[in-house]
């Protein structure tokens, strides 16, 4: 095992990882954001370089670290052997074990392997699937006069809006996800609509994986086109930093389905799992 400091093999890295898209994705995107500037403080374990076949990447060890945050205590992985997977996993002081912590991934082995060590660890582990896409490139300005209502004021998010984003996400209302949303918000890319007030009504973020996330409109500003604009908007201004515009949608969530598709995403062969796993001791403490 080792960790990449070096900011040359940590830029050969991230050429690397372009080869192996989709599957990929989530590893490149947090790759990308530690080669500029690294503002979640994560860093990369490789089972050996450089012909590695498995890499995580995960907090560093000096960052604040709360024990019930699993939203900021996320791995990454991508392995080309699932073996060297494993090997990482069971190997001493590469995951965390003694805290509610994420891992996230394209590969569908990811689940059963992660899960088969962290039982043997006493960690519950809980997974959900989402479909995988990507946008394609966008090049041309976007047309709002499709747009029903007064005319969209289109901005970004502010920590001031975190506590309704903290609201009304599925996976909020609590502490950690209040900090992690202010540091999202302070860290990464974002999209907001704001009304005549300047109220946010519709809006979009990215996460530490260079995904767009938590895409919402309030209930009574749909079906007016803002969650496209956002979505299209967002997109447009990763891929201008160089970012893949890459986002997750639950199967059941049949509005985003149909608003993908209208704007031509690619729905990626690959799927996104997102494992959650909590020790014992913190059981019956979390929010998932």
């Amino acid at each position: 095992m080792s960790v990449l400091n070096c900011s040359t093999k940590l830029l050969i890295l991230e050429k690397m990882l372009k080869s192996h898209f989709p599957e990929s994705l989530k590893v490149y995107g947090a790759v990308m954001n530690i080669n500029r500037g690294n503002p979640f403080q994560k860093e990369v374990v490789v089972d050996s370089w450089p012909d590695f076949k498995a890499v995580i990447t995960r907090r560093q060890k000096e960052a604040d670290m709360d024990n019930l945050d699993h939203y900021t205590n996320a791995y990454a992985v991508f392995y080309k052997d699932i073996r060297a997977y494993q090997r990482l996993l069971e190997e001493h002081d590469v995951i965390n074990w003694d805290q509610v912590f994420q891992i996230q991934g394209l590969q569908s082995e990811l689940y059963d392997v992660s899960k088969a060590v962290a039982k043997s660890k006493q960690l519950d582990v809980k997974l959900t699937s989402f479909k995988a896409v990507r946008f394609s490139p966008l090049s041309t300005l976007l047309n709002t006069s499709s747009l029903m209502g007064s005319s969209p004021q289109l901005t970004y998010l502010s920590v001031a809006d975190a506590d309704l984003l903290n609201r009304t996400w599925s996976r909020g209302g609590n502490e950690q996800c209040l900090r992690y949303i202010v540091n999202l918000i302070s860290c990464f890319p974002s999209v907001c609509v704001r009304d005549d007030k300047g109220n946010p009504v519709s809006w979009s973020l990215t996460d530490q994986f260079a995904t767009m996330c938590h895409g919402y409109t309030l209930p009574e500003h749909r079906r007016k086109g803002y969650c496209k604009l956002v979505a299209l908007t967002l997109a447009r201004k990763l891929q201008s930093q160089g970012f893949p515009s890459q986002g997750n949608v639950l199967d059941d969530n049949v509005a985003s389905i149909s608003l993908l598709k209208s704007v031509h995403a690619e729905f990626l062969p690959c799927r996104f799992h997102r494992l959650i796993l909590t020790p014992a001791t913190f059981s019956g403490q979390i929010y998932l």
